[in-house]
């Protein structure tokens, strides 16, 4: 108890001594007057400063922040007093200062985007047979996946040449998990670059009434590295502050994936199926991916109805178009603010 109380007054005493030495500012006010963009994340109290391609990255009441995602600043980072967020005369003056001796390089950017369709090969996945027109139709979960995945694909091209938009497969062939997220990590980016991950599979229930489609990110309770010693320009001593800034940000930045991909969905279909909404999971191919991730369910089999529209090479475009649709006003979002909602 004794150790944890000397804890705490450390803590006070350095908070007082940066803040009490250093005049408090409206930081909102001092944003704006001074040309730089700042994006909020409500759910982390985490904010982002941009200028000139440039980023300084904080969480409200730290006593540092990051630039540029590598290089931690000990300085004490804006904080809420009555309500509203202040900072220091230090930290700003450091931020302009930061701002001005960078050269205005190609801002952070998504270099490639991961198509993963889920099964294949000997894994089939879910399968339902369902009779129309007096005729059984069976429709296997690996083939679907495979020509959204293809549709997908091919959307993304056509609209980001410069990209490099890649799957796991293109073919029916198996892939375990393990491959699935090694390709995904594998992948090689430039400095300034960042790469998305989409998951794609189709629902079954026991339940022949249950339809629907669904989009999940990892819950933000699991806990993993996405960083190693050598991406940061710091000691290994502060490494996991930095995971865990960036872990955050892949959270976030995958919960605003996973919104436009449902918006985008529910677009194109309509009334032909309906929402189940975004949901939290710690699927593997997601769990492991070092990057922003979503698994998307398209619908369920099971369904007689929703299971023959899976059948439907029109209505499997309608949800290929849907994802693209999300992906792209993502896309937009992520190289403007790099996934911080605007304030």
């Amino acid at each position: 108890m004794k150790v944890k109380k000397i804890v705490l007054f450390l803590l006070a005493f350095l908070s007082c001594s940066v803040f009490c030495q250093n005049g408090k500012m409206d930081f909102i006010q001092n944003v704006q007057k001074n040309g730089i963009s700042f994006y909020w994340d409500p759910m982390t109290s985490s904010g982002l400063l941009e200028k000139n391609g440039h980023r300084i990255s904080f969480r409200a009441g730290d006593l540092f922040f990051i630039q540029d995602y590598k290089t931690l600043v000990s300085e004490a980072a804006p904080f809420f007093e009555g309500g509203k967020l202040v900072s220091t005369s230090a930290f700003f003056n450091l931020a302009e200062n930061f701002f001005k001796l960078q050269n205005s390089e190609t801002p952070y950017k998504i270099g490639a985007i991961l198509i993963d369709p889920g099964h294949g090969g000997k894994d089939p996945g879910a399968s339902s047979t369902h009779v129309s027109g007096g005729k059984k139709i069976t429709v296997v979960e690996k083939d679907i996946n495979l020509k959204v995945g293809l549709m997908l694909r091919d959307y993304l091209k056509k609209a980001y040449p410069e990209k490099n938009i890649l799957m796991t497969r293109s073919t029916d062939v198996f892939l375990t998990l393990s491959q699935r997220t090694e390709i995904a990590n594998s992948v090689k980016l430039k400095e300034n670059e960042a790469i998305l991950y989409v998951s794609v599979h189709v629902n079954s229930s026991m339940s022949e009434k249950v339809t629907g489609y669904e989009v999940w990110y990892l819950s933000p309770g699991y806990r993993r590295q996405v960083l190693n010693s050598k991406s940061v320009n710091e000691d290994a001593s502060i490494l996991p502050i930095l995971n865990s800034m960036t872990e955050e940000e892949y959270t976030t930045e995958s919960i605003l994936m996973a919104k436009f991909i449902m918006n985008g969905i529910a677009a194109q279909v309509g009334n032909l199926s309906n929402s189940r909404g975004i949901k939290e999971e710690e699927w593997f191919v997601v769990r492991n991916s070092n990057m922003p991730s979503v698994l998307i369910e398209l619908g369920f089999l099971s369904n007689k109805n929703e299971g023959l529209l899976l059948n439907d090479t029109n209505y499997l475009q309608k949800l290929s178009l849907g994802i693209y649709n999300g992906l792209q006003e993502f896309v937009t979002n992520f190289e403007r603010t790099r996934g911080f909602t605007g304030n």
